[in-house]
């Protein structure tokens, strides 16, 4: 068992960072030597080398997916369709199919991760993007769909040059319900509308084509990881066998949401089920939540595939089967069509032999594969004559996508604090700026994890530098067990602004390694409170972190006149911090989850799946839905160096819903309705048009966040986001935003069971510090 997970760590290279920090010294750790490589894709039915295949119906491009894929099937063995169970597929000579290697990831751009992608002399390098949780901080769905266009189109290039495959187990659309989680990083945050969002934008950008072809892939895109699934490491109790006790209301009303929404708006080919279990059940083996959610209501038009060895865990440490046979059956009877591993091709057969399992299962699960294929053009021959078939090395790393990076980067950057006289800083008053902390000229830093070989990197010395001269103090590593105060005090003194770069990095919070503590770690913060108390001018605090930090000693140091939060900002993090620094670029980022003090993680249980307060325990509930505690930030928070102006132009006052006579609500009060089959809630909605005014001296985009506090009904959220919108706007000018709201969709709840509700009763929207009253009557 312990051999089998250290071959899982090294697989998802989760210590890579290490072996970067400590055995490379220096900032090309990413930068591989030339290998000999294959030159060309991977495909089937090469009806050009080998004519006889054009006899088989599965090669017929004129066909329907369903039939060729019938076709395929019925020539197979039944050791032929298992060796199509696992991620590195085995090949059928006979037939023209050769190997295929299912797992590839492109979290936040191609990543190495995973044994689909090779990086070497003919394609080195790949666009890195900031990791999600900054990305998700600029609220701009335009932006999550164009990365993965991009994305898409790398993947497609590396592919044809046999690099890389056409399947990517991504994104990560979990919930950040704990701050102290080491894969927030990867996720869109803690709201599962920003995470439905996000996840159905990027899904769009990887998966649809260009040809308007709606039922091809331009790549095959994975959400993950389903479902409730948000510990790895926490004192002892970990992900594989961690059993996550969920009530039915708040895995439909937040670990789900993301999940369906990529399923149904998204169109996504894949859910990953996650490691752990849901209520005493493996989720890679618990029918009712893949065979009777995701492909029964949802209705996945895809595949559905295990994490990295989740059935050796659902066995070896859940103990939840008795023989490696059964847990085989397990999962595919419950709606598995795909392991990732080896486990399926090893005991399938057996399974099948022992009657635990139909081959037609088994069909079931490769006609769903096969499918997937048959949609990305792998068996319609030679990629080359295909749609995709010119892209090649010459479009990966190119200058718009670096620009794009750079670009992702400014807009998730959040401006949490910023006191009059200190952002932007000029340039010209600068003659020098002291630029300190661990986290300052760090470059493998920025990408997080997931990574892959970036086109180039601009730590934020790079970026600061460009503009002014700097001098460098490093203050300390990361940990930052002993600071070299008296050293960075002393070039902070004779600065004349001083940039402190700060936070954590894949050491301390990484997928298999959570946080005990949210505050900096080490003596970061005595090493920011003294370089402060010396410093002359501006002192800019820079955290560099995926999660959180409880930096409420900078808020309240009147010293520290300006705090910003970057995440792990990608390849170009450094030049777009300088844009914000420098006001080259005027912040727009929003923070997209819940900064907790200290005190919150020393009182709750990471264990605790609960999202709402439970006022009889003490328990302080998840989330600015449903927390009530005090804060260091709130979800949502982020300045400008501009001023902006709310003006509500239309909204209704009353909302009524046209019951069909003798409801029962029109005899008896009622506290909500049904919001999926009553007749009158259908298709009702209202819009919003809101003013926004740019009424400071620097253009700018504007976040608009549209919440609402519903009725105190169902133990509802104490508020929840709508929608959201960008605008831009230059100085004294303004513009109208527009939202469209469904009753039916945004004013209603899950209530105790898990059924959607129509709340009655009053509505309060909140965009701002704007507030309006809405009335949803009968």
């Amino acid at each position: 068992m312990k051999k089998n997970r250290a071959m899982d760590e090294i697989k998802k290279h989760q210590y890579s960072v290490l072996l970067c920090f400590f055995f490379i010294l220096s900032h090309f750790c990413l930068q591989f030597k030339p290998v000999l490589a294959q030159t060309s894709a991977v495909f089937a039915c090469d009806t050009a080398t080998n004519p006889s295949l054009k006899s088989f119906p599965f090669c017929d491009v004129s066909l329907g997916v369903s039939a060729r894929v019938n076709d395929l099937v019925k020539r197979l063995t039944l050791q032929e369709k298992i060796t199509m169970l696992v991620n590195t597929a085995g090949n059928v000579s006979r037939l023209g199919i050769p190997k295929y290697e299912w797992w590839s990831e492109a979290l936040h751009g191609i990543s190495y991760t995973g044994p689909g992608v090779k990086f070497n002399n003919i394609v080195p390098h790949a666009t890195s993007f900031p990791q999600p949780i900054l990305t998700s901080a600029s609220f701009n769905e335009t932006l999550f769909e164009t990365i993965g266009k991009v994305v898409s189109t790398e993947g497609r290039a590396m592919y044809n040059v046999g690099q890389a495959g056409l399947t990517y187990w991504s994104p990560n659309v979990n919930i950040y319900r704990d701050p102290r989680w080491g894969r927030g990083q990867e996720t869109a945050g803690e709201d599962p509308t920003l995470s439905s969002k996000y996840g159905v934008a990027y899904v769009k950008g990887l998966q649809q084509r260009d040809d308007g072809k709606k039922d091809m892939l331009k790549v095959a895109s994975c959400c993950k990881h389903y479902t409730a699934y948000d510990i790895d490491d926490w004192k002892g109790i970990q992900r594989y066998n961690f059993n996550a006790k969920v009530t039915q209301q708040d895995l439909d009303d937040t670990f789900n949401p993301p999940f369906k929404s990529c399923v149904l708006d998204g169109n996504v080919a894949s859910v990953m089920c996650s490691y752990n279990q849901v209520n005493g059940k493996p989720t890679c083996g618990d029918y009712d939540l893949l065979a009777g959610v995701i492909r029964g209501q949802w209705k996945l038009n895809g595949y559905i595939v295990t994490d990295c060895d989740s059935l050796n865990e659902m066995y070896w440490a859940q103990h939840y089967t008795k023989t490696p046979e059964e847990t085989a059956a397990l999962s595919l009877n419950a709606g598995l069509d795909l392991n990732c591993g080896s486990w399926l091709g090893k005991y399938t057969e057996g399974a099948v032999n022992q009657g635990l399992v139909n081959e037609s299962v088994i069909d079931r699960a490769v006609s769903n594969n096969f499918a997937t294929l048959m949609r990305l053009g792998f068996f319609d021959g030679n990629p080359k004559t295909q749609i995709y078939g010119n892209l090649g090395p010459k479009d990966v790393c190119t200058e718009d996508h670096q620009e794009l990076a750079r670009e992702a980067a400014r807009q998730g950057i959040v401006l949490l604090k910023n006191t009059a006289g200190s952002l932007p800083l000029s340039p010209k008053s600068i003659k020098s700026l002291a630029v300190i902390g661990p986290n300052a000229n760090l470059a493998y830093t920025m990408v997080g994890s997931y990574e892959g070989s970036p086109c180039k990197y601009t730590t934020p010395l790079d970026g600061l530098g460009a503009s002014v001269s700097t001098v460098y103090q490093q203050g300390c590593d990361i940990a930052c067990a002993t600071a070299q105060v008296d050293n960075a005090k002393k070039v902070a003194a004779a600065a004349d602004a001083v940039v402190l770069v700060m936070g954590s990095d894949q050491t301390i919070e990484r997928e298999s390694k959570d946080r005990f503590n949210i505050t900096l770690p080490g003596q970061q913060a005595l090493l920011v409170t003294e370089v402060a108390s010396v410093s002359k001018g501006p002192v800019i605090l820079v955290i560099m972190s995926g999660g959180g930090m409880d930096v409420k000693f900078a808020v309240d140091n009147p010293k520290v006149t300006s705090i910003l939060w970057v995440g792990f900002p990608g390849e170009a993090g450094g030049a777009a911090l300088a844009d914000v620094i420098f006001g080259y670029y005027n912040p727009s980022g929003r923070l997209p989850m819940t900064w907790y003090p200290q005190s919150y993680v020393d009182k709750v249980d990471m264990t605790n799946m609960n999202m709402r307060a439970d006022p009889k325990t003490g328990f302080p509930g998840r989330s600015y839905r449903f927390y009530k505690g005090p804060t260091v930030f709130n979800f949502g928070d982020g300045l400008s160096y501009t001023q902006y102006k709310h003006h509500l132009v239309k909204a209704p006052k009353f909302v009524s819903i046209p019951l069909e006579e003798g409801h029962a609500c029109r005899s008896t009060k009622c506290k909500s309705i049904d919001a999926v089959n009553e007749q009158g809630c259908n298709n009702l909605g209202f819009d919003i048009h809101l003013k926004v005014q740019n009424v400071g001296k620097m253009r700018g985009s504007h976040t608009v966040l549209l919440f609402t506090s519903p009725p105190s009904v169902h133990n509802a959220p104490q508020k929840h986001l709508l929608d959201f919108q960008k605008i831009h706007l230059t100085p004294q000018s303004e513009g109208v935003v527009k939202f469209n709201l469904d009753v039916c969709k945004h004013l209603s709840v899950v209530d105790e069971v898990g059924n959607r509700k129509v709340a009655l009763g009053l509505h309060v929207l909140h965009i701002g510090d704007l507030k309006h009253s809405l009335t949803l009557r009968i």
